[in-house]
């Protein structure tokens, strides 16, 4: 079995876009045409990310701090130092996981928890 994709609720398509793009460095994929706004992004072997503008049902929901303890999705990177750098310039908030391996956690601006581990 093979995860195809992963979709997130977003409340700001165009924020959520700076933080995809800007900070994690996420490439665009053609998206076919929708009745809501979407991006996709594409991952390694044919993986997706898709991000969805819909009125987010947890958006007034109580979230742990550290995201290892929520719902998430975990990235695998080639450079964590270099992503920790543009998390910390973004100004965006992240704690390290607890279990001693090379990965963090941090949150997109609508608060989906994201891990991001050392390749």
């Amino acid at each position: 079995m093979k995860l195809m994709h992963m979709g997130l609720l977003v409340s700001d398509l165009a924020r959520a876009a700076r933080f995809y793009e800007q900070v994690l460095g996420l490439c665009r994929i053609p998206r076919p045409a929708l009745d809501f706004a979407g991006i996709w992004y594409g991952l390694d072997e044919g993986q997706a990310l898709h991000l969805m503008q819909l009125e987010n049902p947890y958006a007034h929901c109580a979230l742990p701090a550290h995201g290892g303890r929520d719902r998430h999705m975990a990235l695998q990177v080639e450079d964590l130092a270099a992503v920790r750098l543009r998390l910390e310039r973004a100004g965006i908030p992240y704690t390290l996981s607890r279990s001693g391996r090379a990965a963090l956690f941090c949150r997109d601006p609508d608060g989906n928890a994201i891990e991001l581990m050392q390749a």
